[in-house]
């Protein structure tokens, strides 16, 4: 598993170009994402809609999310002022953040996975919450560095 989520992210690298800040490591967690904004269903009330997935690598700035599809409903997951949130399971618990899609990318042609990889920048978190991610990835950085 971990050399097909290198070949990912060095097909991902090589498609964008590499423009992370942040040292990255492998990890497959589970995951929620919905877009930020709430929906209005047809009787008025409110609900969010989430898709379920998994990351391929983590940094203590940005995650890659390996997703189904690339919209939930007719709302799309990435595009222009696009925020999103994140329900992350960490192996201590679940966290929530707030993260931005920065690029994406279909596996349609990827033997194993299937749907997209989509890059994404954490914008907000809370401050106990942003510790306890961050010494999670820090661990990781340890033990299995990606770069």
């Amino acid at each position: 598993m971990p050399e097909l989520a290198r070949t990912i992210v060095s097909r991902l690298r090589a498609f964008v170009g590499n423009r992370r800040r942040a040292r990255r490591c492998l990890a497959r967690l589970p995951f929620n994402v919905t877009p930020s904004d709430r929906y209005v269903t047809l009787n008025g009330s409110r609900q969010r809609k989430w898709m379920d997935g998994h990351t391929l690598d983590v940094s203590t700035s940005g995650l890659a999310l390996v997703v189904p599809a690339i919209r939930i409903g007719e709302h799309y997951l990435v595009g222009d002022d696009r925020q999103l949130l994140l329900r992350l399971e960490l192996p201590t618990g679940p966290i929530e953040m707030q993260v931005v899609p920065v690029r994406y990318e279909s596996l349609e042609e990827h033997p194993t996975e299937q749907g997209y990889v989509i890059g994404v920048r954490i914008t907000e978190v809370d401050l106990n919450i942003k510790s306890l991610y961050e010494d999670f990835v820090r661990r990781l950085l340890r033990s299995a560095p990606l770069d």
